[in-house]
Parts: structure tokens; sequence; C-alpha cells
């Protein structure tokens, strides 16, 4: 693979963390802030209305787009690798990061249907 794809990807992970985090941070103070308790369970993710929601600036919204940055960073640095194996010709590093992504994505639909 190439050298610096490595120190590419674990940057994907560093930043994809950090920003990951100050937003949770974020939103879980605004939340508090604004009369919410986490104590109360967290808030709901409502996929329709989170678009407006983020443009509005809700702190749920805000939060909730920390958590989906943390859960989708690894995923990031995964189909980062596979484009760097595909580019070197590494074709059986190509086919596992394909089954990775694959099991996480049979993973997400099971959960989905499944509830």
């Amino acid at each position: 693979m190439n050298e610096r794809l490595e120190p590419a990807l674990a940057r994907v992970l560093q930043v994809g963390t950090y920003v990951s985090m100050g937003l949770v941070a974020l939103g879980t103070l605004l939340f508090i802030a604004g009369g919410g308790s986490p104590l109360d369970g967290g808030p709901v993710l409502d996929l329709a209305r989170f678009p407006a929601d983020l443009a509005a600036g809700r702190p749920t919204a805000i939060l909730w787009l920390g958590v989906l940055g943390t859960l989708l960073t690894p995923g990031l640095r995964v189909v980062g690798a596979m484009v760097g194996f595909a580019r070197a010709g590494e074709w059986r590093m190509v086919g596992i990061a394909v089954a990775i992504i694959a099991v996480v994505g049979v993973g997400i639909v099971a959960g989905l249907v499944t509830g």
C-alpha cells in the first residue's frame, strides 16, 4: 500500500473522532441548557426531521450529528483503504474491504428490519 495512505487514513480517524466528540459535547451541553435531562433518556433520532432540525441548530440534531459521525468515521476509513488498495492493484485487500462493508451493511439492514 502507498506509504502516504496509512497516515492519511489515521488522520481521518483522528479528525473524525475529535469533530464527532466535539459535536456530541456541544449538543449535550445545549440540550441540558435548554432544559433537557440526560436522565430522562436520550432524544429520538427522526431522520425525516433531522435535516431541518440541523439547519435550525437544534441541540438534539447537533448531538445526533456527533453520534452519526462517530459511527460513520471507521467506515470512511475502510472505504478510503479500499480505494487505496484498488489504486495499488491489491485486489485481495479490496475484496476484504468490500466484504467488511457488506457485513456492516447487512447488519444495518437487519437492524432496521427487525427494529
